[in-house]
């Protein structure tokens, strides 16, 4: 354990140094995620997934909180 900076950073400034990193890196996580969102929006798949969603959605059918698998016994 070294008490003088000039071995190094001190234990203060390397714990900025990460803190400041690991910021720098989720704010890229999240420019990349956003930008992997847009383009499946954006594709074939996408699309029809929002379709898909969206009638759903719409669908006068529903199961009001019963299972849509119901087990029969004997």
């Amino acid at each position: 354990m070294a008490f003088c900076s000039c071995f190094g950073p001190s234990k203060s400034e390397r714990l900025e140094a990460e803190r400041i990193q690991s910021q720098e890196a989720r704010h890229r996580a999240g420019e990349a995620a956003q930008k992997r969102q847009e383009q499946f929006e954006k594709s074939a798949a996408g699309r029809a997934a929002s379709k898909q969603m969206a009638a759903m959605k719409q669908s006068n059918v529903s199961n009001k909180g019963e299972p849509v698998l119901k087990w029969q016994m004997g």
